[in-house]
């Protein structure tokens, strides 16, 4: 199956940068695993959907804004995701990705039947730094873990 994983945000925004990180970790795990790509972007909605072109799956990293405790890990589907909920999956200037998902395939464009989000709960994602704070980097090794599972299939999303 042709997966792309993507991890998202700005490694200079501090706790955004901890999809970049856990991109990179599992950029090492899955090296022999045929048919996986992973990268690292700042975009969202419309730009974001034309980097997931012509994958069967897609896996998105990336850090969130929520109530749960920092460093918290969720796993969803896109679908399942309220239109407005991550940093780099909507943006105020452009349309969220699952607005763009469905521009895409109403216009017949060859898009991932199935997009994971890995969440990551982060505080500080307006701060310029290259630090995360001590709870989200702590939450990279099962994070990293958790996607490469993914991956291979080793555990699905419902």
């Amino acid at each position: 199956m042709k997966t792309l994983v993507v991890g998202l945000g700005n490694p200079i925004l501090g706790d955004d940068g901890v999809g970049w990180k856990v991109a990179e970790n599992v950029k090492a795990h899955i090296s022999p695993y045929a048919g996986v790509e992973v990268d690292c972007l700042s975009l969202g909605g419309i730009n974001l959907m034309e980097r997931l072109i012509g994958y069967e799956r897609a896996i998105l990293i990336d850090a969130l804004i929520s109530d749960e405790k920092l460093g918290s890990i969720s796993v969803s589907e896109l679908d399942s995701i309220p239109d407005y909920s991550a940093f780099h999956i909507a943006s105020a200037h452009d349309t969220s990705l699952q607005n763009a998902m469905k521009l895409g395939r109403g216009l017949g464009v060859e898009l991932p039947e199935e997009v994971i989000v890995v969440g990551i709960a982060a505080g500080h994602v307006y701060d310029f730094s290259e630090e995360l704070s001590p709870p989200v980097a702590a939450a990279i090794p099962k994070a990293t873990q958790m996607v490469v599972d993914l991956v291979t299939q080793k555990i699905t999303v419902h």
